[in-house]
C-alpha cells in the first residue's frame, strides 16, 4: 500500500501488479531508440532531460502492441517517441483540432511517424479563459487500450471536464487506462492568474472517478521539492521543473 499527501489530504492506493520485467526491459529498448531517431527536432531533444519517458510511459502501462490515442500531442515530443514504438505491432492516434494537427503533417510523413493516425476534434476556446470547451465531444476511435492526457488536463474548461472524460470512457475498451500527467497546484487553491495552468490533483482523481473510471495508481516521478506550487509554469523560476501529478485511471471490465 502507498501514500501520497496531497495538500492536507492523505490517499491510500493498493498499485497494480507491476508489468514483466521483461516487458519493461523490451519497452525501454524501444524508447531509447526512439529518442536516438533523426527526425527528432533540437527543440524537443531539448526536453528530454526532465521527462522521463520510460518510467512515466511504464508507469502508465504501454506495450508496443496497443493501441493508443494521445490527446493534444502540442509540439509533438511523446508523438516522436510514441510513433516508433508502436508502428509495427499497435496503433497511435493523435486527438487535436484540425489546425493543430495540420501543423505536424511534415513531421507525420518522416519514418515511423508516417503510420500514426490523425483525429480531428472540434474545440471551442473561451477567449478569457483561455480553455477548451465541449459541449459535446467523440473522438472517433473505440477500442484503445490507451489514453495519454500528458499537461492538457489544466486547459480544459471546469464545465467540460465531465463531457471529456466520459468521451475517454467510451474511446476505451474494458480494462482499457487513462493516463493523467499535469502540472501541480497546492490543494483546495481556488484560481487565479498564477495557478491557471496547475491543477488540484484531488480534484482531477474526484472529476474522472465521476465520469465512471477506477484510480489505481499514482507516482511521485516528477516531484519537486523546490516547486513551492504557486507559480505560473512558465516563469523562469519553475520552467523545466515544475512538479507535476502522475496518476493512472481504469475504465471497469463491466
Amino acid at each position: 500500500m502507498k501514500r501520497i499527501i496531497l495538500g492536507l489530504t492523505a490517499v491510500f492506493l493498493w498499485p497494480l501488479t507491476a508489468s514483466p520485467v521483461a516487458a519493461q526491459s523490451d519497452l525501454a529498448d524501444k524508447i531509447g531508440a526512439a529518442m536516438k531517431e533523426s527526425y527528432r527536432s533540437d527543440a524537443n531533444r531539448a526536453r528530454d532531460r526532465n521527462r522521463a519517458p520510460v518510467q512515466a510511459m511504464q508507469f502508465c502501462r504501454l506495450r508496443d502492441d496497443m493501441k493508443v490515442i494521445e490527446f493534444a500531442p502540442g509540439g509533438g515530443w511523446y508523438t516522436e517517441l510514441l510513433g516508433p514504438v508502436l508502428k509495427d505491432r499497435g496503433e497511435l492516434h493523435i486527438a487535436h483540432t484540425p489546425e493543430r494537427l495540420a501543423r505536424l503533417d511534415d513531421r507525420l510523413a518522416l519514418g515511423p511517424l508516417s503510420k500514426v493516425r490523425k483525429l480531428p476534434i472540434p474545440v471551442t476556446r473561451d477567449p478569457v479563459r483561455r480553455k477548451m470547451l465541449f459541449p459535446r465531444l467523440d473522438f472517433g476511435a473505440t477500442g484503445a487500450d490507451l489514453l495519454l492526457n500528458i499537461r492538457e488536463y489544466h486547459n480544459l474548461a471546469p464545465e467540460s471536464t465531465m463531457v471529456f472524460n466520459r468521451a475517454v470512457l467510451t474511446a476505451l475498451k474494458p480494462g482499457g487506462f487513462y493516463c493523467i500527467i499535469d502540472h501541480t497546484r497546492r490543494h483546495m487553491v481556488a484560481d487565479e492568474r498564477e495557478n491557471r495552468r496547475r491543477m488540484d490533483p484531488v480534484l482531477v482523481i474526484k472529476q474522472v472517478q465521476a465520469a465512471g473510471f477506477r484510480f489505481v495508481d499514482y507516482s511521485d516521478l516528477f516531484y519537486r521539492a523546490d516547486d513551492e506550487l504557486r507559480y505560473e509554469v512558465g516563469r523562469m523560476t519553475v520552467r523545466g521543473n515544475t512538479d507535476r501529478f502522475t496518476l493512472l485511471f481504469q475504465k471497469p471490465e463491466n
